[in-house]
């Protein structure tokens, strides 16, 4: 998912996600969101001129291995997680969720839609694809539970290394387009507008979907003494 920036998303740790409030409401925002990132990714596929760097690495996987585009989408989403163990990194209910429910909304949309043929029909689904992933997207940040696996490691590397966001960003996915590339996923005009417009749409949309939380209480001095030991 894209990374953002707003003045209403705070650093929590998982448990201050859980005790922060609001649940109802986040959670609603946490499963839409997640529901319309993985249909939209769906469109993208169906459109049929390239997908998101990571969906060009899953369709890859779809021709090597007898397993839907939902079931490698979940199984990746863990193979990723647990490169966030040497990186100390803890995964959120968000990033879990992210996980599990992604390529299940992504295989419903799959079943539901067929093929995308004509050109003009392909470009306007991919513009209806980014879109609702930009809405996804916002919706699934705004929740506060937490970044999604791909986004974790990115900020991990980047927390563990000093190396910059952007270079850590930039080496990732164009790894990953090129592993999917080769082993038989599609890049085209599709993955151009992604890796260009997701940012931008998402940080629109995400004035009108971060749920405003309270901040943590900072911990007493005496308490920051005891942890330092």
């Amino acid at each position: 998912m894209a990374q953002t920036t707003h003045p209403k998303l705070l650093p929590l740790t998982p448990l201050q996600q859980l005790r922060a409030g609001r649940l109802p409401l986040r959670l609603l925002n946490l499963f839409v969101g997640l529901t319309l990132f993985g249909a939209a990714m769906a469109i993208f596929i169906r459109a049929g001129l390239g997908q998101a760097p990571w969906d060009v690495l899953h369709v890859g996987l779809s021709t090597r291995v007898p397993l839907s585009i939902g079931a490698i989408i979940i199984l990746l989403g863990f193979v990723v997680l647990l490169l966030w163990i040497p990186l100390k990194q803890w995964p959120g209910l968000g990033t879990i969720a992210n996980v599990l429910w992604l390529g299940v909304a992504a295989d419903l949309t799959l079943w539901l839609v067929p093929p995308i043929e004509g050109l003009g029909w392909q470009l306007a689904a991919i513009g209806a694809a980014l879109v609702v992933n930009g809405i996804g997207g916002a919706l699934y940040i705004g929740s506060q539970f937490g970044p999604g696996p791909r986004d974790g490691l990115m900020t991990g590397v980047h927390l563990r290394t000093g190396i910059s966001m952007r270079l850590v960003r930039t080496v990732v996915e164009v790894t990953v387009l090129a592993i999917g590339w080769l082993l038989g996923g599609v890049v085209g005009v599709g993955t151009v507008a992604y890796a260009l417009l997701i940012g931008p749409l998402t940080q629109f949309f995400l004035r009108w979907s971060v749920i405003e939380l309270s901040r943590p209480p900072a911990r007493p001095a005496s308490a920051r003494r005891r942890l330092a030991y």
